[in-house]
Parts: C-alpha cells; structure tokens; sequence
C-alpha cells in the first residue's frame, strides 16, 4: 500500500518513517511538513494511505482530510486525544495518539489493508433485499447473505458505503448510513456519530466519549452523547 505522512514536526515524521519501514506491506511514497507541499503529490501520485497530523498551521488536517481524494484513506497521528471524534467525523481509518506505539501502528495498518481489499472488490450490485424481524439479507458478488441483527457488533459508515462489523466477518454495502439505520430495530441500535451505529447488546463498558464493544473503541459524537446515555445507559441502570 502506497503512504505518505504529512506532519509539521520533523522528529514525529522520522518516528512514523520508521514505522512504516518496519512494516513489509507499506511502501513510503513522500514525506511532507504541510497539506499545502503534499497537495499537488496527492494529485498527481497514486496514494492510498495518508498519516496524517492535525495540529499544523495553515490548514489542518481535519479540513485537509475533506479535499483529498475518496479512494485514499487517513490514519491521524496527534498528540491531542480530543480531536478523536472529530477525525471519524471525516471517514479517518484509525486515530493514533503521539509517541505512536508499534503494536498500535500495525493494528490501524492492517484495519488499512482489510477496508483496502474490501473497497478493492466488486461491490457494484450489493443491495439489501428483504428485512425480516432478526434479519436481512445481503446481496453480494452473486451470492445471498442472511444477516442476522443480533450477530451484528456495529456499522460504521466510510465513504459511500457501510461496513457491517461482526465476531467473524465484514460485510460491505454501498449505503447511505442513515438508510440503512432507518431500516434496524431501534430497541437494538442506536446511532451514537455520523460514522458508527452499534449494536447495543454488544456493549462492554462506556466512557464520555467512547463506547467499548470488545477490542473496538467507537468515538461518541456529541450531537448524540444525551440521546444515547439519556436512552440506552441511564434508563437501562435505573430500569435494573
């Protein structure tokens, strides 16, 4: 996968170089202390992967991350937590908090490379085609799937499409996230950002900010926090 990184710190672009060198499936294509030096490489150069800072002047990488192209995916690299539901906000892959640890750099690669095949495949003809009472079916490569509500962790939106998270597989739907979130049983999801919806049942534990459902963190957007904990936490632990 071709990467770049763009970051005004030279000491934070040597540590993700150093990274990605340390990664056989990444292929360092340019290094960049500014969106505005990476923009024209952007246009003119097949990029796959950005690592991305967000905290730069001029432009940061929040509005940056709006302009590039729907084919190329983010991972932001910062040293500020608080902008983590804000990167999900513009379709980021992964949000990586600065010094970068290398067991956490290579979870958000390979999050990069299986979104990367998915996106890869013939997706053109995937639709929903019947929804039943604990389920619906999925129209896939010639193939039907019988998805079922309850096996379903969360849905996150990315891009043009919607990825149906489960235990065991992914599955991938070219759908607006509101369409498909209009069509599930509201006593079983809610929509807790502009990108997640998730599975309630599946919940570990919840903070502010994030929802855990097993090895998963998904960022809770604040035009959501009440709803949700109004809705799904505190009336849950009052109703015990």
């Amino acid at each position: 996968m071709n990467c770049i990184i763009i970051d005004d710190e030279p000491l934070a672009r040597e540590a993700i170089e150093m990274l990605i060198n340390q990664t056989d499936d990444l292929d360092l294509i340019g290094s960049f202390n500014s969106p505005e030096t990476a923009k024209n490489f952007i246009e003119n150069n097949t990029v796959e992967l950005i690592f991305l800072d967000i905290q730069m002047p001029g432009i940061n990488g929040i509005e940056f991350a709006r302009t590039i192209p729907k084919e190329t995916f983010v991972i932001f690299t910062t040293a500020y937590s608080e902008f983590a539901t804000d990167s999900y906000e513009v379709d980021a892959i992964d949000y990586l908090i600065k010094p970068v640890k290398s067991e956490r750099f290579q979870k958000a690669v390979e999050k990069a490379h299986t979104y990367s095949r998915l996106f890869k495949a013939d997706y053109a003809n995937i639709n929903i085609e019947q929804i039943a009472d604990d389920f619906f079916f999925v129209k896939a490569d010639r193939r039907i799937f019988k998805v079922y509500f309850n096996n379903i962790l969360f849905i996150q939106g990315l891009k043009d499409y919607v990825v149906m998270h489960s235990e065991n597989q992914k599955v991938i739907t070219a759908m607006n996230i509101k369409t498909i979130y209009d069509q599930l049983p509201k006593d079983m999801f809610v929509r807790v950002s502009k990108s997640y919806i998730i599975n309630v049942k599946h919940i570990g534990s919840v903070d502010n900010n994030t929802v855990y459902i097993g090895t998963n963190e998904i960022p809770i957007g604040s035009i959501y926090r009440d709803f949700f904990f109004k809705e799904f936490v505190t009336k849950k632990i009052v109703g015990k």
